[in-house]
């Protein structure tokens, strides 16, 4: 017995409930549910972000990880930008949420390796 999903509630596409928590009822035949597009800023050149080189022990179990804020740009760009620090130092870590965390205490060479790339880098605490 072969079952084709035909309805559209059941290919799961045009039921994304977490989308449309605010509308309860739409009596509306045409009606469409919009959803807000996150627009993502465009990125500086390299010479105009501000990159604060820190560092940070909290909430990781007394390890220590090299923070780099300030870097405003698409999620694309600074994956990229942490992949490289990431290479260059040798180690592991991770770019998201506009930060990148590198393991260890490499603030000094980070910040060395960004002013290199171009970057406005300035070593924080």
């Amino acid at each position: 017995m072969l079952l084709a999903v035909t309805d559209r509630t059941m290919a799961g596409k045009d039921n994304d409930w977490k989308s449309r928590l605010g509308v309860v009822y739409s009596t509306n035949p045409d009606f469409q549910y919009e959803t807000a597009a996150e627009t993502e800023t465009e990125t500086l050149p390299p010479a105009k972000q501000r990159l604060i080189v820190g560092i940070d022990r909290r909430n990781r179990g007394g390890k220590q990880v090299t923070l780099v804020t300030g870097f405003v740009g698409t999620s694309d760009d600074l994956k990229e930008l942490g992949k490289t620090l990431k290479t260059r130092c040798g180690v592991g870590g991770t770019a998201k949420d506009g930060e990148i965390t590198i393991q260890g205490d490499f603030r000094d060479k980070v910040a060395a390796l960004l002013r290199e790339m171009g970057y406005n880098a300035k070593r924080g605490n």
